[in-house]
């Protein structure tokens, strides 16, 4: 388990604000922090790594402390075994793939650990280029790799693939989902994307000025559970379920989402981030892609 509790005064747009967060993160799941801009999310990662100091709280990561306050402990960032992604790629231009991995392997690290995720990351075949020749989803997917080498206990992602169209997007959270498993690694992932929240998230945390307005299940935070009626509106596709002969199809609406049942025979097609139609007919729900 990691254990949450910190608070810090901080300069927002409108003013200073106090944020507090009080949270414990399951450890080898992918948790997700959304909410506004300015809300305090990137804050709360940079205190995890170290690199923000709290006002008062307490950082710990299974039996291990790195920040307490009362204690006055404050571990620095290199010894708090996390991996750290933001936007920027933050790559060597001077280094190939390879070497930009091996620069971040630790002493004590066997070095096959590199084949290991340039495998996994689809990586093979770039390992030799310079970041220079390498595409926007490429350079992503090193520095992705680059944190994951050291193989930390704590993997911090700051909205590393905002900056990337919808396809790369949908390519780039399949590799994450792939080292997630292969790894075991505990995931904090700071990201507005609803339907990356479904995708990827165990457990989502809604922070708005500073505070914890809500937690729990992407489907828990986001369901709106009182849409009834007659209705037609246009929606995403974040989430497919199939049970038995049945698919479940979670839409998001705005900043809600409606689950839609369905014949498996009807709606095969669909996919993940699909634009659809949902309507209401005989009093019955009905969902159509939109071309």
């Amino acid at each position: 388990m990691i254990r949450i509790e910190i608070t810090k005064l901080l300069k927002g747009a409108q003013g200073p604000f106090t944020l507090s967060a009080q949270m414990d993160v399951n450890e080898g799941g992918i948790t997700v922090l959304t909410g506004p801009s300015g809300a305090g999310k990137t804050s709360v990662l940079r205190m995890i790594s170290g690199l923000m100091r709290p006002d008062a709280g307490i950082i710990m990561v299974g039996d291990d402390t790195w920040f307490h306050s009362g204690q006055k402990i404050n571990r620095p960032p290199q010894k708090r075994a996390i991996g750290y992604v933001f936007q920027e790629y933050a790559l060597f231009p001077n280094m190939t793939v390879r070497q930009n991995l091996k620069f971040a392997l630790q002493k004590s690290q066997q070095p096959s650990i590199i084949d290991e995720v340039i495998e996994i990351m689809g990586l093979v075949r770039l390992q030799d280029e310079k970041p220079m020749n390498l595409s926007g989803g490429q350079k992503q997917r090193v520095a992705l790799s680059r944190a994951i080498v050291q193989m930390p206990k704590v993997l911090l992602l700051d909205e590393p693939l905002s900056a990337l169209d919808r396809a790369m997007r949908i390519q780039l959270q399949d590799y994450l989902h792939e080292i997630q498993r292969s790894y075991q690694m505990s995931v904090i992932l700071v990201t507005h994307d609803i339907s990356e929240i479904f995708k990827l998230a165990n457990h989502v945390v809604s922070i708005q000025n500073g505070v914890i307005v809500n937690a729990g299940t992407p489907q828990e935070v986001f369901s709106d559970h009182n849409l009834a009626g007659k209705f037609q509106f246009t929606g995403e596709v974040v989430k497919l379920e199939t049970q038995d002969f049945l698919m479940i199809i979670t839409v998001l609406i705005g900043s809600q989402t409606i689950r839609v049942i369905g014949d498996q025979s009807e709606h095969r097609e669909l996919k993940i981030g699909d634009h659809v139609l949902v309507a209401s007919k005989a009093f019955n729900p009905i969902i159509r892609k939109l071309s």
